[in-house]
């Protein structure tokens, strides 16, 4: 007969109970224009976040070495490599091992999801997603009133406009990468490197659409006076009918979601997909609704 020695059972608890109290840990990813740390944006996220449940561990991913590469980033740079450099540091940091709750702010959301559908491990378990543009934009009609960054956005705005699909503007254009134009569509659907291909529309990535799945939650903000996102109900996966840029097909009516391509349609039948709406401009939302409506619901 085994004898367990009783100061072993109690560590054995111990452990156990550690690991259940300890908070699952958070991912955050900006958007355009923005850094990981800026303490009015990002940085009070993730102090907001940790007022609320002590003990979380929360990661606001940089993109290169420091701050001022991080928001050239968010501009410039090919968006395949950026979620590869990203999906390595998930998957060293030891604190995420056991599974970990993503935020993506406006283009963050975008990347976050692919995010899930390439690196399954470490796992990600509740992905929530503020103005990204899951369907692609048609559209940058709205530059920050900041002088520096709007001389930015201008020339990101004539780019776009010059030739989004030439291969140069494609892998040196972050917003290049998920233009969707849907008058163009075999032009989008053959020449996008990055959206076209997370979105499963030029072939069908099974593996894209299993790890999709594993989410236990999948939470969509959408803001109703959104002058940044065109149309905004790419927030919420909804896109132009293919061959004109007038009539928005909401996601139960795109392709995408009755070929159930991304696994969206199962999702949204198991009561995976979450519709939460903002009345506000692109990313503007009090942080009562924040606390209350997003970290208490799909954090804790």
């Amino acid at each position: 007969m085994m004898i367990v020695s009783s100061v072993v059972v109690v560590s054995f608890l111990l452990v156990i109970t550690v690991a259940q109290d300890t908070p699952t840990p958070l991912v955050i990813w900006h958007g355009m224009g923005d850094t990981c740390c800026f303490s009015f944006s990002m940085g009070r996220i993730k102090t907001l976040v940790e007022e609320r449940i002590p003990g979380i561990y929360v990661q606001s991913i940089m993109i290169g070495n420091n701050i001022i590469a991080d928001e050239e980033h968010s501009y410039f740079g090919n968006v395949n490599e950026q979620v590869d450099e990203v999906c390595k540091k998930l998957a060293n940091d030891t604190q995420l091992q056991g599974g970990y709750h993503a935020m993506g702010f406006s283009q963050g959301g975008q990347f976050l999801r692919a995010v899930a559908e390439r690196c399954p491990d470490p796992p990600m378990k509740n992905l929530i997603s503020f103005g990204g543009q899951h369907q692609g934009i048609f559209g940058l009609p709205t530059c920050p009133e900041n002088p520096e960054k709007s001389r930015t956005c201008e020339y990101i705005r004539k780019v776009l406009n010059y030739g989004s699909y030439l291969h140069w503007i494609q892998t040196s254009l972050v917003q290049a990468q998920f233009w969707h134009d849907p008058l163009h569509d075999d032009e989008y659907r053959n020449k996008s490197i990055f959206l076209a291909d997370i979105n499963n529309e030029r072939v069908l990535n099974e593996h894209y659409r299993d790890n999709l799945k594993k989410l236990d939650n999948f939470v969509m903000v959408k803001f109703l006076a959104d002058t940044m996102v065109v149309p905004v109900e790419s927030e919420w996966f909804g896109f132009y009918t293919p061959g004109q840029d007038e009539q928005v097909l909401p996601l139960q009516q795109t392709q995408l979601y009755l070929e159930d391509r991304l696994g969206l349609k199962e999702m949204d039948e198991a009561g995976k997909l979450h519709f939460l709406t903002q009345d506000g401009n692109h990313l503007q939302f009090t942080e009562e609704w924040f606390l209350e409506e997003i970290v208490d619901k799909f954090v804790t």
